[in-house]
């Protein structure tokens, strides 16, 4: 974890640990504006913000969380 300006900020790969997702799906909360993405010095490495990933996990449904539904168990015949 790096701190700047007293924000705490993860690495791409402590980002997907935090969240439990691979690094695939990390990218794509950035290109969908879940999530957003900092560089770091000259080089192409990300950084996320700490906070911005605790509120992604409560945007999440929990493994335990009741799973939603087949379309086709509730959709009816056409």
């Amino acid at each position: 974890m790096i701190e700047i300006q007293g924000e705490s900020y993860l690495s791409a790969t402590e980002a997907c640990e935090a969240l439990g997702v691979k690094p695939a799906t990390l990218y794509a909360y950035v290109s969908r504006g879940v999530l957003k993405s900092y560089r770091q010095g000259i080089k192409r490495e990300r950084l996320y913000r700490r906070a911005d990933l605790l509120r992604a996990l409560h945007l999440r449904p929990s493994r335990g969380a009741h799973p939603l539904p087949h379309a086709a168990d509730w959709m009816g015949d056409p």
